[in-house]
């Protein structure tokens, strides 16, 4: 059976890897253009194949920890950490990406995001994240606590942002670029559990090297939310040439 596994981690590793590349391609380009959605259409991509692949590697880690994991002795961990979380990693990187995608699609068309099918990923999430919560307090695991808190703010924003009555013009800006950049957050979390657990595994579960994706990500966040704003202060000028 390991060869299952192994063959299942290469697709992921490979589309994490294109994911992973593409995902700069998306943020350094001007936001709106043809190569920024080019670069973003190949990320979410990638994002969606690496999920699958996660949801499958973390089915047969559920069931069969050891024998997906030869050499390892702690079942009822490896099927907490390399099961329930990376099932739950998988759910919310593809739900984040999902979300961003709709957040451009329906710019117009706010009522199409409280589809039925957007609602139901995120309860689906919300269910992922209070079970692992839940075997991170019963493993003793404060890293799959952790990580759930991350599912429980992204559900409640989206929800909210969804069952909004009227947003504003431009407000679906700011949902995509957070929704799109955390997906990047959780797309190198994700890789690192897989990645460090076989290069450093030492260092597999060390809360800290966990913490910089989302420190770097949230940095991003912050840098565009603050150019947008400052866009939209900014005084429109122009109309009649100058020397008219």
């Amino acid at each position: 059976m390991p060869w299952l596994f192994e063959l299942v981690l290469a697709a992921h590793v490979g589309a994490g890897i294109v994911a992973l590349v593409t995902f700069w391609g998306a943020v350094l380009t001007a936001k709106g253009g043809n190569a920024h959605r080019r670069w973003g259409h190949v990320f979410a991509g990638a994002i969606r194949t690496a999920g699958w692949m996660a949801l499958g590697m973390g089915t047969l880690s559920l069931f069969w920890p050891l024998a997906m994991h030869p050499g390892l002795t702690d079942a009822a961990l490896y099927r907490g950490l390399f099961g329930w979380m990376m099932l739950y990693l998988a759910l919310l990187t593809m739900s984040m990406t999902r979300y961003g995608l709709m957040m451009v699609a329906n710019k117009r068309n706010h009522p199409a995001n409280r589809h039925w099918t957007m609602v139901a990923l995120q309860l689906l999430v919300l269910a992922a994240a209070v079970n692992c919560a839940w075997q991170g307090v019963v493993l003793r695991q404060p890293l799959m606590i952790g990580v759930s808190i991350i599912g429980f703010g992204t559900v409640l924003t989206y929800l909210w942002y969804m069952f909004r009555p009227a947003p504003g013009r431009t407000d679906y800006i700011p949902e995509h670029l957070k929704a799109m950049v955390a997906t990047g957050i959780a797309a190198y979390t994700a890789f690192l559990s897989v990645g460090l657990v076989e290069l450093f595994p030492q260092h597999a579960f060390n809360p800290v090297i966990w913490a910089v994706p989302t420190v770097i990500g949230v940095g991003i966040i912050a840098w565009y939310l603050r150019q947008q704003q400052g866009a939209a202060r900014r005084p429109v000028t122009g109309g009649t040439p100058s020397g008219a």
